[in-house]
Formats: structure tokens, sequence, C-alpha cells
């Protein structure tokens, strides 16, 4: 065996330790390297997990914007969630703290199914339901399959849960200031964790989701103030050119100073008031009177004729409706009874509102609440009722065609207002108001009235009251062109029908406005028109041409134009 000296030995080493301490480099710098590429990749997820982020906030805010509807909203958002986060189905619940109710949104994506539920908030609701957790310690609350199954005893949310088979489910408040509005929910059929990065982005998703809840509430809130601003808005001009809208009631007999005193009395109250009276005593007249002595008069003074309205509309009419309630509901809307909160309603013909509808007419004037049509939201309301008949409700209710119950609340403070026949002495009072007015009116000088027209209005019965007078004094003012009223005595008879009469006055106006016709050629304005002949503004007679039938062309010649 060959024997190195040491120098030798030194030399023979060198290499051996020269190729150790570059291996030992080498992998120093691959294991650096992988380093560096891990750290790379991380960075490299962590810009993906952010990218994806920023641009699901940005879908979020851009569904924020532009769906102004919760309906709408909440699918656009889900759509957005689910391709950031794995899941199997998501839900918005929304709490309405001030009426205690709760509004649910759910869309299952196996299915391809949505549905929306609506119910009242109950004690057991908050502390046991998974929503109502989150919502009541206004923190994230996550649930495994074991806490699901643990609550199923006591909640029927988690019970329904289980059954469709969530195995992980999260639960993010929507808070908005110094309230919880809901809660946005998300569930997984995997018993897999959601990751921290998973709940932070939902909690992201729900500041904006609140953001967007808030927006869409107000919007709602706008839209339904500007439907009423607008209703209200249309019965003040009815108001304004109602043919009642005296300054006063006119007359002066004892039965209607009785009325009157019952009325001052009964104002300030919140009572309601029932007026029996025949067809055109101005039971409407007397409302107003209630409505104006009373400290709701600076609020709306509602009205609806409910022998006006179809049967099948009289609901939707008072108690309004949601979309897509019933066919040709295109959009939400408001009724009578909402219009006049604050305010009073007045309902002429209350007897002819059918049995069907009566027990919720009878629960909004004692509970002072109702549903809209298609909703099962409680809409609260302080309105002061009016009614108003001339049917015997008494006789109604002993035949069955009106309930007791609610005639009884009807007829809380009842008001009988005496037919025209009964106060004799207001006539001619009447009679002069409506000649001026009237006069005024048409441009035309009503200087006296003949005392055989005066004699004989008094001792005509007025089967159709004071509207019956309105309309003859109206056309004896259209037909009278000398300044003294021209009623022909012997059209008044003692005991006449009052389309009898109608009928005789509607043939001698129908004379004289085609008398002037024929002479004008047709024309109706103009300086040789109709409405010269007569002393009539050319509005008025065009009036009364169409609503008497009359065709003017006729009247006109080949040479007239």
């Amino acid at each position: 065996m060959q024997t190195l000296d040491k120098p030798a030995r030194r030399l023979a080493f060198e290499p051996r330790r020269e190729q150790w301490t570059l291996e030992t480099e080498c992998a120093r710098l691959r294991l650096l390297l992988e380093a560096r590429e891990a750290s790379a990749r991380h960075a490299q997820e962590e810009l993906a997990r952010e990218r994806d982020r920023v641009r699901l906030l940005l879908e979020v805010n851009n569904a924020v914007v532009s769906h102004l509807t919760l309906d709408d909203l909440f699918p656009a958002v889900s759509a957005c969630l689910r391709r950031v986060i794995q899941h199997d189905g998501s839900g918005l619940v929304l709490v309405d703290q001030q009426n205690r109710r709760f509004r649910v949104h759910v869309l299952r994506f196996a299915d391809n199914e949505s549905f929306i539920e609506e119910g009242e908030v109950t004690s057991d609701c908050c502390a046991k339901c998974p929503s109502g957790l989150a919502i009541t310690t206004r923190n994230t609350v996550v649930f495994n399959e074991q806490d699901l199954k643990g609550l199923a005893a006591e909640s029927p949310v988690a019970q329904r849960l289980v059954a469709e088979g969530i195995k992980m489910f999260c639960s993010v408040p929507l808070l908005s200031r110094d309230r919880a509005l809901g809660a946005l929910n998300v569930g997984r059929c995997k018993a897999e964790a959601f990751s921290p990065e998973d709940l932070e982005m939902l909690g992201e998703v729900a500041k904006q989701t609140a953001i967007a809840v808030e927006n869409a509430q107000a919007y709602l809130e706008l839209a339904t103030l500007r439907d009423k601003l607008a209703k209200e808005k249309v019965y003040l001009e009815e108001e304004v050119r109602t043919e009642y809208n005296f300054g006063q009631i006119l007359g002066d007999s004892a039965s209607l100073r009785k009325v009157l005193k019952e009325v001052e009395t009964v104002a300030p109250t919140s009572s309601t008031v029932l007026i029996h009276g025949e067809t055109g005593t101005g039971k409407e007249l007397i409302a107003r009177a209630l409505h104006d002595a009373s400290p709701r008069r600076d609020r709306t003074f509602v009205k609806l004729n409910c022998a006006a309205i179809p049967t099948g509309l009289l609901e939707s009419e008072l108690f309004g409706h949601e979309k897509g309630a019933f066919t040709g509901a295109i959009t939400q809307r408001i009724g009578r009874f909402e219009l006049a909160n604050g305010g009073t309603l007045f309902l002429d013909e209350v007897g002819d509102i059918p049995l069907e509808l009566q027990p919720k007419l009878l629960r909004a004037l004692q509970e002072q609440e109702f549903e809209r049509l298609g909703s099962t939201q409680t809409v609260r309301v302080d309105v002061r009722l009016v009614a108003a008949t001339n049917r015997d409700l008494t006789r109604m209710v002993k035949e069955g065609q009106f309930r007791s119950d609610l005639f009884y609340r009807l007829n809380v403070f009842p008001v009988l207002l005496p037919p025209l026949r009964e106060r004799v002495e207001d006539i001619p009072l009447l009679v002069r108001h409506f000649a001026k007015q009237f006069a005024q009116r048409m441009s035309r000088r009503i200087d006296t009235i003949p005392s055989e027209v005066m004699e004989a209005l008094v001792r005509y019965p007025w089967p159709g009251n004071v509207r019956e007078m309105q309309n003859i004094i109206e056309r004896a003012v259209i037909l009278s062109t000398t300044g003294r009223l021209q009623i022909d005595p012997r059209s008044l008879p003692d005991t006449p029908g009052s389309q009898e009469l109608d009928n005789q006055l509607d043939a001698r106006e129908r004379e004289a406005i085609e008398a002037a016709l024929r002479a004008s050629h047709g024309r109706v304005s103009g300086p040789n028109g109709a409405a010269k002949k007569l002393g009539l503004p050319h509005s008025t007679l065009e009036f009364r041409i169409k609503k008497l039938g009359i065709d003017k062309f006729r009247f006109r010649s080949k040479n007239s134009g």
C-alpha cells in the first residue's frame, strides 16, 4: 500500500472539500430559489385574491348603482358572489324593526329556484334562527352541520337547512350606523369550512349590500311618497273644481241647524260618523264640514264612492295592491286608506260594499291596519272615517245583506240629513244662490226671479233634493236671456217624478239650442255663432250640446264653410 506524506494527503483532500462546498452552495441556492418561487407563487395568489376581491366589490357596486329595487338587486349581488366564493345557495334577510316584520329572498343554484317569504318577527325567531343570531349579535356567525342539527329542534329555519343538505352555513349582518337591517347568508352542501379570506370577502360584500338595501328602501319610500303626493294633488284639484265646494252650507231651517250643531259636537273627536240621507241632500258637504272643523283639517280629505267602483276593484281602491297582485297590476299602488293617513276618509254609498270585503273594512276601522292586495306586510294608518248612505242599513242587516258588526262600528255617531222638502224655508236662499252662481259662470245677468217661479219652486217636493235643484237652475239660467229667471211653473207639477221633470227641461233646452244652431248654420263660436245668440260662453254651449247629444253638424249649410 502506497503511503502519502502529509503535504500529499492535503493536496488529495482539497478537491473533495471544494466539491462538497460547491454542492452545499448549490443546495442552498436551490432552496433559496424554491423559497423565492414559493414566495412569488404566494404573492401571485395574494394578488389574484386581491384582484378577485376588487373585481367582486366593483361588480357589487355596479349592481348597487344599477338596481334600485330589492327584487332585482339581490339576484345581481348573488351572481357576483357566486363567481368568487363556492356556495350552493344564498339568502337575504331583511328586518323591519318598527313593524316587526321580516322578508327573506332565497336563491337555490342546484334547481335554479328563487322565492320570497314574509312573516312576523318573534323573540324565538331572533334567538334560535341562524340569521337572527347574526342580526342580534351584529357579528358574523358560522355553523357546521352539527351546529345546524343542534338548532333544528327549536328552529324551523335550521331544520329546513339540514333537510336541504346544507353542511356549512354563514350569516353576515347588514349593519347601517346604529341598526341592523338584516343578514346576508350563504350555504354549502360540502363540509368545507369557509376560509378567513371567504369570511373577509363576505363581510365586504355585506357592507355594500347594506348600503344597497338602504338605497332600495329609500327609493321605495320616495316612490310611495311621490305616488301619495300625486294622488293628494288630484284630490285637492278635485276639491277646487267640485261644484259643492262652498264656503258654507246654505240654509237657516231648524232641521239644518240641528245637523250643523251635531257636526260641531262630533268634529273635534276621531269618532266614526255615519251620515244618513236621500240622494242629493249634500252628504259630502257635511263630511267636508266635519273634516274642516276637526284637528285633521290640514291633512287630506279623501273620498270614494263605493257604488261607482266595480266590485272586483273596490278592495284595491280601498287598500292598494302590490305589483303583480292581479292581472294588470304592473306597479305598486297605494289605496285610499293609506292616502288618507292622518286625515279623513269619506266613503259615500257605504251600503254598496260587498259582504266579502266588509270584514277587511271592519278590521281596518278597528285596528287601523290592513294589508295591500297581494302583500302580507301590515300597513298601519291613522284615519278618521266618515261614511254616508241613502240606504236603510238596519233593514239590510236584518236581511243579511250587511254585517251587523260593521254597521255598529260605522254607526257610532249617526247624522240624519233632512231632505229638501223638510227644509222648505231654505229653498228661496238656495235658488238665489244657484242662480247667481251659474249666471256668473256663464257671464249672464239674472236680475229677478219672478214670484210665480219662486212659489212653484217652493211647492215642488224635490225628489232629487239639492242636486236636482242645482241642475234645474243651471238649465234655467241657460234659457234665460232677458235678465229674468225663466222656469215655466207648469213644468213643476205638485208631485212630478224627477225623471219626468228632467225630460221636460231637457226638451226645452234642446229646442232653444237647436234653434240657435239653425240660425247660425251650425256654428257655435264667433260673432254669428249660436253661443253669441244664446248669450253663453262657447265652452258652456259645447258642453250642453255634447250632454244633450245634439248633432251640431246637421245644421251646417253647404255654403257655411
